[in-house]
Order: C-alpha cells, then structure tokens, then sequence
C-alpha cells in the first residue's frame, strides 16, 4: 500500500470534502475551492476526477434561466 506523507493526505482529504460539500450543493465552487487550497479552474479540473458536475443546477432552474433568456 502506498502510504501518504501526512500533508498530503490532509491536502486529499481537504479536496474530498470540498467536492463533496459542493456536490451537496452546501458551498458555493469558489468556496469549494478556497477550501481545497486551489484556485477555481484546478478545482473545476478536479471534479471531473470525481465525476462531479461543475454546474449546481437543477432542472428546474436551469428551466428558468432557459426561459428568462427568450422571454
């Protein structure tokens, strides 16, 4: 098994929790990534690693934003 130093499994760890609090929907992207000690573009990147959409919408709202584009 490959064994972490302690600073970067507490780096890992920061990042799982950041990705899954914004999964959540209970912190915002730029929060998420303040917390993962990365800016937004290298958080957007790691998302895709856990196969986390970048975008909080539901379906719902992103109905609504379609529709105040046309109306």
């Amino acid at each position: 098994m490959n064994r972490k130093y302690p600073e970067e499994f507490a780096k890992q760890m920061r990042i799982a929790a950041a990705v899954k609090w914004y999964e959540l929907g209970e912190i915002s992207q730029g929060k998420a990534a303040e917390i993962a000690g990365l800016n937004r573009a290298e958080f957007i990147n790691i998302l895709s690693r856990y196969q986390v959409s970048p975008f909080q919408y539901t379906l719902e709202e992103l109905a609504e934003e379609i529709a105040s584009i046309y109306c």
